[in-house]
């Protein structure tokens, strides 16, 4: 199965100067955990998450409203392309432990979006299975290696 088959189509996005309140109101408005920050031209140069936006917010004295994309994203983002094979994009989400993948094309931008909530989608949708090999299993062990807890620089409970 290719990523194609599986990922989130209508992405939104931001820009590095959004402000985290603007992203969190994008996030509840499109029902999702992370948005893609792009620049002018929609490359992807970062990914922000509720998590980040929490945290950002509990560990300064300033409001959402006050924080920008560009001081809370790692400039570090994992993609993956459209032609991918599903389970290429799991060994990145297993390997750099993350749950969402931009989807890009070969000049770098967005296409898309790949999480696991659309892999266990596709994993129970009857006819996307039999075209190909993706199998709860392979779901399900990706999410144990994301969520496995981290000790002195190794994963807890990871296999």
């Amino acid at each position: 199965m290719r990523v194609k088959q599986a990922m989130t189509r209508d992405v939104r996005s931001c820009d590095r100067e959004t402000d985290l309140a603007r992203v969190g109101a994008m996030m509840w408005e499109g029902d999702c955990g992370a948005v893609p920050v792009t620049d002018p031209t929609r490359k992807v140069v970062g990914i922000i998450t509720d998590r980040d936006i929490c945290m950002a917010v509990a560990t300064r004295s300033r409001l959402a409203s006050e924080i920008r994309v560009a001081d809370v994203i790692s400039h570090r983002v994992y993609t993956c392309t459209p032609e991918e094979e599903v389970k290429d994009a799991l060994r990145t989400m297993r390997e750099r432990r993350v749950r969402r993948l931009p989807v890009v094309d070969e000049n770098g931008m967005l296409q898309g979006i790949l999480s696991l909530s659309d892999l266990v989608m596709a994993v129970s949708d009857a006819k996307l299975a039999k075209a190909g090999t993706l199998t709860p299993r392979d779901v399900v062990a990706t999410l144990q290696s994301i969520c496995g807890h981290r000790a002195a620089g190794r994963v807890l409970g990871a296999a």
